[in-house]
């Protein structure tokens, strides 16, 4: 397996492992068809092809668990039977005994947690493959979550990145099929994904900008982080106490209304989306917590999803041109989105007006939308770019939590809501502050250069006389400078405005 692999011989031992787990699970055609492999393997079992795979990733560990969930959000690539399965990817794994992680916390505390705390527990209340979460209590009474990452994960994580990232180049290489997938690419989002999520100040950080995005909507609580304690080895956040999304009577016991959650849920990945351009990239019912007064609580935030204006505007565009029914407007935006550009108008048209006739003009179920749109663009050889996917991802997951909650949940309105918080957005101050401070900067730039562009247009106009017909340069020079006067007057002016 992998035979052209070149790897260091501090890689070798994992390379083994992965090899040993891999044919545990009969995974030789699947690495036959990557280039990876000599086309020798044993294609009796193909229908099982993609439970095994997500059975040896989970096995494989952390990474490779990062890997799948990525691949998940391929259904431009891959067809329903694989993203079924790989959607199930979990990190579940069995709990280690304190004592093992004790050196570690210690380590970043610089002190006992016993002593750091006033009350500390040995037991875990969590555990995935990364880390391990405990309850304690802050000297200031305040109940507090450890997230510990588990020793040894760094290293093991870190290799089988060397790993996937060289099997990526030969894959790229050795096969038409794997280049679809654009390989290296992926493997470098991978790299990036899990580097970040394994320094937990990283996740720190995205609570820090997530709460600061909701500042003005008591209803959606993110976790205090205290930095006091915090490092890349160990996490110490607020312990929230609330109900997962799983389903509506469970919230009615509690006190909670199922509709309420529902529509604030969607009016929050909305906002995230499409005004603040930060988003949780995985909101399942795992990373929601349902609190008291119908609030809603975001957790585990290590994966974060950015979104640029120019994706936000497109967007919107999508959603407006299927509520509109209007298939070339449609039809403009898949052009836009697709990463393959030598498809045929004519294609990309009628994949539009399928869209149109089966999703237009009435109750938006983006599982829907996405389950007949993705693979058209797969069947037509399109690509999708891998950010776009991840949005997508991330709302079709708060679509299923919020109908699984309030069957009548539609998505769609919560759209035309947001309308509304989008115009405002574009109105405000904020919005502008950083064009208005860029112009700013540019014409206090130009300004020290005034005396210098000044002089180089005395002497030309000496050197150049203008035909009469011409307006005068010395006319044209002063108005040219007195608007720019008078633009950075106004500039000035709005940036005190706005600071």
């Amino acid at each position: 397996m992998m035979k052209t692999l070149i790897v260091a011989g501090r890689d070798r031992r994992r390379l083994q492992e992965i090899v040993q787990i891999a044919s545990r699970f009969g995974l030789g055609l699947l690495l036959a068809r990557l280039g990876l492999e000599d086309g020798t393997a044993d294609s009796a079992d193909t229908a099982g092809l993609p439970r095994r795979t997500r059975l040896a990733l989970e096995a494989l560990g952390p990474t490779f668990i990062k890997l799948g969930q990525i691949l998940a959000t391929r259904g431009d690539l891959l067809p329903p039977d694989w993203i079924a399965e790989l959607e199930q990817l979990h990190s579940g794994a069995p709990t280690l005994p304190f004592d093992a992680l004790r050196a570690a916390v210690e380590e970043a505390l610089g002190e006992p947690p016993e002593t750091a705390f006033t009350w500390f527990d040995p037991q875990p209340l969590a555990a995935a493959s990364m880390a391990q979460v405990h309850r304690a209590t802050l000297q200031d009474g305040r109940a507090v979550v450890l997230k510990i990452r588990r020793p040894g994960i760094r290293p093991q994580m870190e290799a089988d990145l060397r790993l996937i990232v060289g099997a990526a180049a030969i894959a790229e290489q050795a096969s038409g099929e794997a280049r679809r997938f654009a390989p290296v690419a992926m493997a470098r989002q991978l790299a990036q994904a899990v580097l970040e999520e394994c320094d937990f100040t990283n996740e720190a950080r995205n609570a820090d900008r997530l709460r600061q995005d909701f500042i003005g909507d008591a209803r959606v609580v993110v976790p205090v982080i205290h930095w006091q304690f915090t490092s890349d080895a160990l996490l110490v956040m607020d312990y929230i106490d609330g109900v997962r999304p799983r389903d509506g009577a469970t919230l009615r016991a509690a006190g909670i209304d199922p509709a309420a959650i529902a529509a604030l849920g969607a009016d929050i990945v909305l906002d995230m989306v499409l005004i603040n351009g930060r988003f949780h990239g995985d909101p399942h019912p795992g990373n929601l917590l349902c609190l008291p007064g119908d609030r809603i609580a975001l957790i585990d935030l290590g994966m974060i999803g950015h979104v640029s204006p120019r994706r936000r505007e497109e967007f919107i565009g999508f959603v407006q041109a299927l509520n509109q029914g209007d298939p070339a407007q449609l039809a403009d935006i898949l052009a836009a989105w697709s990463q393959g550009g030598d498809v045929p108008r004519a294609r990309i048209q009628a994949v539009a007006e399928r869209l149109v006739a089966r999703h237009g003009g009435g109750r938006m179920v983006l599982r829907a939308i996405v389950a007949d749109f993705l693979p058209l663009m797969r069947d037509e050889g399109l690509t999708m770019p891998p950010d776009l996917l991840l949005i997508f991802k991330a709302l079709m997951t708060i679509d299923g939590v919020l109908s699984g909650i309030e069957p009548d949940f539609d998505l769609s309105a919560a759209m035309r809501r947001a309308s509304l918080r989008i115009v405002q957005a574009r109105l405000s101050p904020d919005h502008w502050r950083p064009t208005v401070q860029a112009l700013a900067w540019e014409l206090g730039r130009i300004g020290d250069d005034a005396p210098r562009l000044l002089r180089a247009l005395v002497r030309r106009m000496e050197a150049e006389p203008a035909p009469a017909a011409a307006p005068a340069p010395a006319d044209t020079g002063a108005r040219w400078i007195a608007g720019a006067i008078v633009a950075g007057a106004t500039l000035i002016a709005a940036a005190r405005w706005w600071g």
